[in-house]
């Protein structure tokens, strides 16, 4: 019964080493479009009218690149196990934005220090425990 128990333990820390290192490793290689954001009292398509913020990880530059639903982002980001950090953002076109989403985007930014994957495999930014964006795959 020792042995089973043992044998139990030794594969339940295998997959769990596993989960961490594909947690991580799920965030490249697919585009995040944006389907939430905390905060603004604004219904989500008001505050994106013409296109949704999508980001894309790149692992090889450490930096991250998509759009604010408006502008282009790029900014480079930190990761070390599930706590996550976003640097300044680099420069982007400067068109007007409808909506104010482009704002409430960068500040939440800002304020991320962690992420997380649901159980329908979306990608949460965190504060602390509270999810304060959640991005859907949208390419593979």
């Amino acid at each position: 019964m020792k042995h089973l128990s043992l044998c139990f333990a030794c594969l339940l820390f295998m997959f769990s080493c596993k989960t961490t290192q594909s947690t991580s490793e799920a965030l490249f290689n697919t585009q995040w479009e944006l389907e939430y954001v905390t905060g603004p009292r604004i219904a989500f398509e008001a505050l994106y009218p013409n296109k949704k913020p999508h980001i894309t990880f790149n692992k090889d530059e450490g930096k991250v690149f998509g759009n604010n639903g408006c502008n282009g982002y790029s900014a480079g980001y930190t990761l070390e196990g599930l706590k996550m950090s976003f640097g300044e953002p680099g420069p982007t076109t400067l068109m007007f934005c409808e909506g104010g989403g482009e704002a409430v985007f960068l500040k939440t930014m800002k304020k991320i220090d962690a992420y997380s994957f649901d159980a329908d495999g979306k990608l949460n930014l965190m504060m602390g425990n509270l999810s304060m964006m959640r991005f859907k795959k949208v390419t593979p």
